[in-house]
């Protein structure tokens, strides 16, 4: 079945998702907060709507960008770039309001394994988040907000770090003198398999569940950053090591052992 699917936040995520599901049949509707890249999502046969949640007006906006939509991937991280992430709840909560304004049914959220904070060992969807920052703490606030509207289809992803498309955390780590926690495992995940995983959400409608979405594979990071670096002639950073806690690992456990999904680009 064909829908007519928003995608809120077509950034370095949002637009390939959303000409991915373009291709695959769905009505799009794209929001950017950009005037100059309304042209480029027309371009991909896009419906391009200027959505800014710090504008005064955004609501009318929303209404615009909402009308007549089956499903809403809301993919718009907490620390926006025009401000910073004490509203973002309250921005959310607003979005949530407006999605039953316009009779959207089917939400899916794109949240982060940082729910998890500063635990240890190995993590699955069934472990209770506990957010050590700000950010994580009005992550885990908007997926009870979603998954606790009876009225609502609603399913929450948890990506680990997001690489692919240019994108990788080795480009910032080498510019730091020292790495802290050179001991604790990597739980990262290509774009490829995240748009990969919401297009399976949406296809198969697997609503009103949690997803992580971490590729499984586990070294340290200093094994595993000390051979990317070497791989693209970087010069590798410097670790440490955390002698009092071994770090978490992110299980996809829903994904493989529940839905058996598999993973299509390593890391």
């Amino acid at each position: 079945m064909k829908n007519k699917i928003a995608i809120f936040g077509c950034g370095w995520l949002g637009l390939p998702l959303a000409t991915t599901l373009q291709k695959q049949g769905h009505t799009i509707n794209g929001s950017t907060t950009s005037k100059d890249k309304l042209a480029l999502l027309e371009e991909q046969s896009i419906h391009p709507f200027l959505v800014n949640l710090n504008d005064e007006d955004f609501t009318t906006q929303l209404d615009l960008f909402l009308s007549d939509v089956e499903v809403l991937v809301i993919n718009i991280p907490p620390r926006m770039k025009t401000g910073d992430a004490s509203n973002y709840l309250n921005k959310m909560q607003i979005v949530h309001k407006q999605c039953k304004i316009a009779n959207v049914k089917k939400v899916i959220f794109v949240s982060s394994t940082s729910v998890y904070g500063n635990l240890n060992g190995e993590i699955t969807e069934k472990t209770t988040p506990k957010p050590a920052t700000s950010a994580a703490k009005q992550l885990v606030a908007i997926e009870h907000l979603f998954l606790n509207d009876s009225s609502l289809k609603a399913t929450i992803i948890r990506f680990g770090g997001l690489i692919g498309n240019g994108r990788h955390p080795i480009y910032h780590l080498v510019k730091k003198d020292e790495v802290s926690n050179g001991n604790y495992p990597i739980n990262l995940i290509d774009i490829t398999d995240c748009i990969s995983i919401i297009s399976l959400i949406i296809e198969k409608n697997y609503w009103n569940e949690i997803f992580n979405a971490v590729y499984p594979f586990y070294p340290t990071k200093e094994e595993y950053y000390t051979q990317i670096a070497n791989n693209k002639r970087l010069k590798p950073p410097v670790f440490t090591r955390n002698k009092s806690q071994i770090g978490k690992k992110v299980i996809s456990h829903n994904l493989i052992s529940v839905k058996f999904y598999e993973f299509n680009t390593s890391i």
